[in-house]
Parts: C-alpha cells; sequence; structure tokens
C-alpha cells in the first residue's frame, strides 16, 4: 500500500499500527468486524476462504479488503496461526458511541505459533512449545516455554544434543539471533517455523536481568541454572519475546528447570521416526502413543508423551514406575476413583 497517496484517517491508522509489526497478519476491527487490508486482506482471503473485496482508501483509490464478524474470532484465528502466520490483533480502545472523531485503536495481542492462549488453537494432548536458541562460543544454549501451562526449561550443549531436544519437544515457534539463518538451518534443518530477533536480546546482561526481575530473586542459583550462560541467554530471550507479543499475564510462570539430560536415553529424529514412537510412517497408520495412550486429562497425553521421547536410563526410576502401575493395577477400584477425579479435571 502506498505512502505518497493522501489517505483516509481510518486507513493511515492502520498504517501507523501496521508498521509496528509488518510481519504479521492485522486484524483490525473496525464495528462488528475484524477487517484485512492489502497482503493482509489477500493473504487472509485465501487461508480462511473468505471474500476479497475493496475498500475506498483515499483520493478514489482503494485497497483490497477481507474481513468477518468479529464474534467468529476464534473461528479464523486458529486457521491462520496453523497456517504458520503471526497475527496482530488490533481492537478498538474506547466505545465508538462515545466520540465523534477516529476511534482509538491498538494492538492488544500479538498471537504466533509458539505463543497462543487461546483454546480453539492449542492442541490439549500435546505442548505448545515456543523455543529459543542461542549460538554460543563453545555450546548452544536453548530454552523451551509453554506459555499456557508455565512450564519453563533450559539447557545447553553440542549442536547434536540441542538437535535431539528441537526433535523431541517439537516446538512450534523458535527464535534465534537476526543473521544466523544459515548456522540455524544449517545444524537444525528448515521444518521449523522460526522467527528473528535483534541481537541485543540474545546478551547475557539483558536475558540475566530479565530472569531476575522477573522471578523477583537476586540470582538464579535456587533454580539449579546459574552455570548455564547460554541457556540463560536462550531464556531471557523467551520472555522479551513475551513482552514484543504484549503478553502480559505471566504471572503462572514461576520457575526455570534444568533439562536434566543425564537421567534419560537420547534419542535422535531418525530413531524416534522409525520406531513411530510418536508418528506414523505411513499414511493412516498408528503410532506407538496412539496405541497405548489411554489417558483422560491433557496434562496426563501431554506426560505419556514426554515420556515416550525421553525414556528414562537407570534402573530405579524405571522401578518406580513400574510399582505405581502395578499398584493402581491391583487396585481396580481406587484407580476407578483416580480417573473420576481426573475426568473433572480435564
Amino acid at each position: 500500500m502506498s505512502n505518497d497517496i493522501e489517505l483516509t484517517p481510518m486507513m493511515k491508522q492502520f498504517l501507523d499500527l501496521k508498521a509496528k509489526h509488518p510481519d504479521a497478519v492485522m486484524l483490525f476491527r473496525c464495528g462488528d468486524f475484524y477487517e484485512t487490508y492489502s497482503t493482509d486482506a489477500i493473504i487472509a482471503a485465501e487461508i480462511l476462504g473468505i471474500t476479497l473485496t475493496k475498500r475506498a482508501n483515499g483520493k478514489g483509490k482503494t485497497v483490497e479488503m477481507a474481513g468477518f464478524p468479529h464474534h467468529a474470532l476464534d473461528t479464523y484465528l486458529p486457521k491462520l496461526i496453523r497456517a504458520g502466520k503471526r497475527v496482530a490483533i488490533c481492537d478498538q480502545l474506547e466505545d465508538p458511541k462515545t466520540t465523534k472523531k477516529l476511534v482509538k485503536r491498538g494492538i492488544t495481542e500479538l498471537v504466533t505459533p509458539g505463543v497462543s492462549i487461546n483454546d480453539n488453537v492449542l492442541n490439549y494432548k500435546e505442548n505448545n512449545f515456543l523455543a529459543a536458541v542461542h549460538f554460543g562460543k563453545s555450546a548452544c544454549g536453548i530454552a523451551f516455554l509453554d506459555i499456557s501451562t508455565g512450564e519453563f526449561l533450559t539447557a545447553e550443549g553440542p549442536f547434536d544434543y540441542v538437535d535431539k531436544l528441537l526433535n523431541n519437544f517439537a516446538p512450534k515457534e523458535i527464535l534465534f539471533e537476526r543473521g544466523k539463518r544459515g548456522m540455524f538451518e544449517g545444524n537444525f534443518g528448515s521444518k521449523f517455523f522460526t522467527f528473528e530477533l535483534d541481537d541485543w536480546v540474545f546478551t547475557e546482561s539483558s536475558s540475566r536481568e530479565k530472569l531476575l526481575k522477573h522471578f523477583e530473586t537476586k540470582n538464579l542459583k535456587g533454580f539449579g541454572v546459574e552455570h548455564l550462560k547460554n541457556g540463560i541467554i536462550a531464556s531471557g530471550a523467551i520472555l522479551q519475546y513475551l513482552d514484543m507479543t504484549e503478553h502480559t499475564q505471566v504471572g503462572h510462570i514461576t520457575s526455570l528447570a534444568r533439562i536434566e539430560e543425564d537421567k534419560y536415553v537420547r534419542l535422535d529424529k531418525f530413531t524416534v521416526r522409525s520406531l513411530e514412537l510418536i508418528g506414523s510412517m505411513n499414511d493412516g497408520g498408528s503410532s506407538l502413543l496412539h496405541v497405548i495412550d489411554k489417558t483422560i486429562s491433557p496434562m496426563g497425553a501431554r506426560l505419556l508423551k514426554r515420556w515416550m521421547v525421553f525414556p528414562l536410563k537407570d534402573e530405579k526410576p524405571i522401578n518406580d514406575r513400574l510399582n505405581v502401575v502395578e499398584y493402581f493395577f491391583r487396585k481396580p477400584d481406587f484407580r476407578e476413583l483416580i480417573e473420576d477425579e481426573l475426568h473433572r479435571i480435564g
């Protein structure tokens, strides 16, 4: 959309807000509708299957437009996210009936594949992880956050270890430093949805400060991650990203845990695929997870999948799990009681 013509006040407002997130599809609230304009409208019409039309843009000019009723947001937003689009939701910040001027609008949320709390976007049987990768001098740092559950994890190590974590945690979106795409794709491939952030986000000082402020603590020793310099940088980058995407309700993120790699057998992506642990190699086939998943709560489904791709290494914790399984097997009445309670939670 050209800026060298005289625009209508609303179109100028749209462009000013769009400039804050030029890479995102903007849903612009206009009365009872969310509207998209210009290239956003073309993208939305194609993905959502809605009509592409025109709107006046000043001085006899028109611009592409596509829209849908505001109450249908929960229907259309997931489709855009699943298509790999970042979506900026621009709402009216005042009642149009109370002003004779242009209605004040602002971006209230930036929804991305890795940052969403919308029930219609999330699959309750799996985590919706956002990841960040930091390329350090001697090691690669990585962090994972599921904003819907508050689970926040970090680790660091060589590229092959980080590659295993990325494939096993299967994040919906990965952040890394701008200009490092070649390094990222050279080591981890191009199948992930990624987003680049400015280099200042991936500095130790900014990340540590962000983490200390969020957790309201003087150091990170209590989390057991103080020695993970590269992991800390990746973790701080995730919190910075939440600020950038207008996600301020983060009080449920109360801890940062180290991924204890020494407790688990490391499974690479080829092993996970060939054993068909969580996905079938054949169309219409079933994975091992699909066959044995009898869980009845979202938490249980996510935990079972985690156990599947992170098998225990040591004998004692394996036997501890088996003892619990045996206990419930021998006490069906108690098992059914627990199942009833879990049904209510789920």
